[in-house]
């Protein structure tokens, strides 16, 4: 039974020490049906936090094995919905993506799942231009899963899913991916400290990941298209850049946009340096 003016999508929040920023999280998703924090034993005050803004707490204790936090959240949770909306602890689903939400979900969609933009924060202000997050958080969990990927030995990603999206259930290929418009914000570079700390294990995987030739195929021909070549491009550092800065107009968010796009190149720097 969904509750009076809710949308009938459950979300899942994947946390770990993120008292600082979760409530702000939370708090934008009150009008979501069902909201479940599925924690990795913090020992700060998230799951508190978690409890009096609304959201159901779960704990997660990786085996070191697959599924990681994201799968085993699907197989393992008694999760209200078979529609499920991945957010991130540092991102704010803003009033204009739930209106777009509660609009395509006022009948049931005939989509496998949809593509979320989201706009990146930086040094206290939206940037309007430039490269976005746009990745496959809401779906519909009977017809895609997380897939398992030769990554256990490496370094970098640890109990949650690598930078890939979910794929089609055995039975489900062919089904339509829809793109919705408005954007969430994405307050990632908030301690540029702990960004680079994270990135530099990231790139770490991802270089690991591309030499293996392991990352999943993604569930659009043309993206996985360009993915393949970019990931081995020895341009690939200048590609982002200018993607991010001339081709997607980051220079129109002045210094910011500058700052954005070689950080996006720095990056891709990482990558270069482990492959």
């Amino acid at each position: 039974m969904v509750a009076m003016n809710k949308i009938p999508i459950s979300v899942l929040v994947v946390t770990k020490n993120e008292e600082r920023v979760i409530e702000r999280c939370l708090k934008a998703l009150q009008d979501f049906d069902e909201v479940i924090v599925v924690d990795s034993s913090s020992d700060d005050n998230t799951v508190q936090i978690s409890k009096n803004n609304g959201a159901k707490p779960v704990l997660f204790q990786w085996n070191g094995q697959y599924p990681k936090k994201r799968q085993w959240c699907l197989q393992q949770l008694e999760i209200r919905h078979s529609w499920v909306f991945w957010v991130d602890a540092d991102e704010v689903v803003m009033p204009d993506l739930i209106a777009e939400i509660r609009h395509v979900f006022s009948s049931p969609p005939t989509q496998a799942g949809f593509f979320v933009k989201g706009n990146y924060v930086w040094r206290e202000g939206v940037l309007k231009h430039g490269m976005k997050n746009n990745k496959l958080a809401l779906f519909n969990r009977l017809k895609m899963e997380f897939p398992v990927v030769d990554d256990l030995d490496i370094d970098g990603m640890g109990e949650v899913e690598g930078h890939y999206q979910p794929v089609f259930k055995a039975g489900c290929k062919g089904e339509k991916i829809g793109q919705l418009q408005a954007p969430l914000l994405h307050y990632a570079y908030e301690d540029e400290a702990a960004w680079h700390v994270r990135h530099e294990r990231y790139a770490v995987w991802e270089a690991q990941m591309t030499r293996r030739k392991s990352f999943p195929k993604d569930p659009i021909v043309w993206r996985e298209f360009l993915k393949t070549y970019i990931r081995t491009s020895i341009f690939r550092p200048y590609i982002m850049f200018l993607y991010s800065y001339v081709f997607k107009l980051g220079f129109l968010d002045g210094r910011n946009g500058f700052d954005f796009a070689l950080s996006r190149k720095t990056y891709c720097d990482l990558i270069r340096k482990h492959l």
